[in-house]
Formats: structure tokens, sequence, C-alpha cells
């Protein structure tokens, strides 16, 4: 009968992805975009007038909401210090963690969530080099902002220079404000809960960490409004061009293995670009048709017979096209021979 596919279920994935080759490639990721905002800092000026700018612009759509949460933020330490953890510490952790939780639980669609965040990312260090940003919290104290990460610095292990642990703060480029990555990475997380959680709590939290993440990097003074709507923005440019810069993987990958032909023959089974489908009865048909000129013949001069468990070599016994078969021979060494 023929197989019909379910509503609902998913293709297997065309790529067997391994651990021990994505924990490097999430690590080569992070380590360009750590070394993307260090070496795109720009001139302290032209960010300062970039952020500046972005203030002048949200103060006259009245968007400027950075203003009364960081003044919150500023008086109510209850607040202002969880907010500085959360943006210290969660950025870091909660984003791996859904990484891990997809690559075990839900393989088929961690290529493309991965792609998706990864794709993101370099477009934002995009930002970062073409549009260097002073935060609100660098401005200086007459625009009204509180760098809260300051203020509480004897809370944490960061220190009043950046979020970065005390000490390290020069090591960071803190003019990368637009985009938000922050908030971009949290609304990927929320979707990711949201499409693949299957508890309320996951719904909760799908919707509840991005807009927490919101509020708390304009209240900590670390971004604009219109920074984290860049942020949103560079999740949804990435979201469109995944199944583009996988596409592309895939046409390298296949390029590369018929180039290299050791390459494809060191591949373990089913890490190939070709789909992993199982094949139809024509297919296996087909396949035992045509003929295998490049396999060597295992079988060839050695025949079988009913009661062997080992094939034995005839050729020397039987003349040239003489049917093996039709000789009562074939019962074995012991058998009879046939009388004349």
């Amino acid at each position: 009968m023929p197989q019909t596919e379910t509503p609902g279920t998913e293709a297997a994935p065309r790529i067997r992805l391994r651990w021990w080759t994505e924990l490097p490639l999430i690590l080569l990721v992070y380590a360009c975009y750590s070394a993307g905002r260090l070496l795109a800092r720009g001139d302290v000026t032209t960010a300062v007038d970039h952020g500046l700018a972005i203030l002048r612009v949200e103060k006259f759509l009245h968007i400027n909401a950075e203003h009364p949460l960081n003044r919150l933020f500023t008086s109510e330490a209850w607040l202002g210090v969880p907010a500085d953890f959360w943006y210290a510490s969660l950025h870091y952790l909660v984003t791996p963690v859904i990484l891990v939780w997809l690559f075990r639980s839900r393989s088929l669609r961690y290529r493309a969530a991965r792609t998706w965040l990864m794709t993101s990312t370099f477009i934002g260090l995009i930002g970062f080099t073409l549009l260097p940003t002073c935060p609100p919290r660098l401005l200086s104290a007459e625009h009204g902002f509180v760098d809260t990460m300051a203020q509480y610095s004897s809370w944490g292990w960061w220190g009043g220079e950046a979020s970065a642990p005390r000490g390290l703060g020069g090591m960071t480029n803190q003019y990368a404000a637009m985009p938000s990555l922050h908030v971009g990475w949290s609304l990927w997380c929320g979707v990711m809960l949201w499409r693949h959680g299957r508890t309320p709590v996951a719904r909760t939290a799908a919707v509840l960490y991005p807009l927490l993440t919101t509020i708390v990097v304009m209240g900590t003074a670390n971004h604009y409004f219109l920074d984290a709507v860049a942020g949103a923005a560079v999740m949804g440019v990435g979201l469109l061009l995944a199944p583009l810069v996988m596409r592309t993987s895939d046409r390298l990958r296949t390029a590369f293995a018929a180039r290299v032909p050791s390459f494809a023959a060191r591949v373990p089974s089913g890490s190939t670009a070709a789909p992993a489908t199982a094949p139809t009865a024509a297919d296996t048909a087909a396949a035992m048709a045509s003929p295998d000129t490049g396999a060597p013949i295992v079988s060839g001069g050695c025949q079988t017979s009913t009661g062997e468990r080992i094939p034995r070599q005839r050729e020397s016994r039987f003349g040239a096209g003489t049917e093996p078969g039709a000789s009562p021979s074939d019962a074995g060494d012991g058998a009879p021979a046939a009388a004349r």
C-alpha cells in the first residue's frame, strides 16, 4: 500500500547534526559577536551624536519610555538590582539553554532555529559597525539618565563601565547599542518557547521573557526604545534570510563533497545533504534490477547448496557452461555420484 504522510509530522532532518560540531560553531559565532562589538567602537563623538538623534526622535514621537523607567529603577533598589542582574546574566544563559533544549528534544527544528539566531546576530554586528550609538547611561547628566549598573555595582560582579565583570569593562564596546541584541535574542527565545513548549509555564515564559527584557534594557539606561525596536526588526530580517542561508550551506556542502570524494566517504550515514527518506517499492525494484558494475562480486564462483552453511568453490568440478544446479552433486561433497 502506498504510504501517506500523517498531518503534523515532520520530515527527517536533511543533515545529522552532532554536538561536537555544533558546539564549536556556536562558540565561533559568539567569538565573532564579542570581537565585532570590541572592534567596531567607532568615534565617541559620532556615537554620542547618534544617541542624541535617537533621543530627539523618541521625544518628538513621545515614545521615550526609558526616562520614567530609569527614574523608577534608580529610586527603587528592589527593582534596579534585579534588573541589573537580569541584564548582566540572562542574555548569556537563557539563549544557550534554549539552544541545548532544541538540540536534544526538537532536533527537527534545531537547525532552522540556530540558523535564524546566527544570521540575525551577524546582521546586528553590521549595525554595530555602521551605527555606533552611545547608550542613554553614557550621555551627560543633563539628559536625565542614571547608570544603574554603576549605581548598584557593589551588589554584583559588574563594574561601573559596563555589564562585564569588574575590571573588564574596557574590553567591551559600550557604544554597541543599536540594535539591541538583548531584546533580539530574548525575542528568539520567546518564539522558540511559544512554538515548541507544550506547557502553560513555557507559554507564559515565552511572553514574559522578551517583554521584561525590553523593560530592563530601558530601565537600566542601556538601550533606547528604538534600539529595542531595531533588535526586533533584525530578528525579522534574520528569519526571512535563514532559509536562503540553509540552502546556500547545503549547496556548498554538496559541491565540496563532489570535489573531495574522500570527504563524502568519511561522512557518516545520514549526514549528507540527501534527504533521509524511506525508499519506495519502485526504487527498491530498480536498484535490484540495475547492475552494480563498481561493486566487487562477493559470491562469484561460489554456490551454496541446501543444507550447507559455507559457500564452496565449484568451478573446478564443472565444465564451462554446465549448470551446477542440474547435477545431484550439488547436494554436497558427500552425496552419491550419479549413475553412468
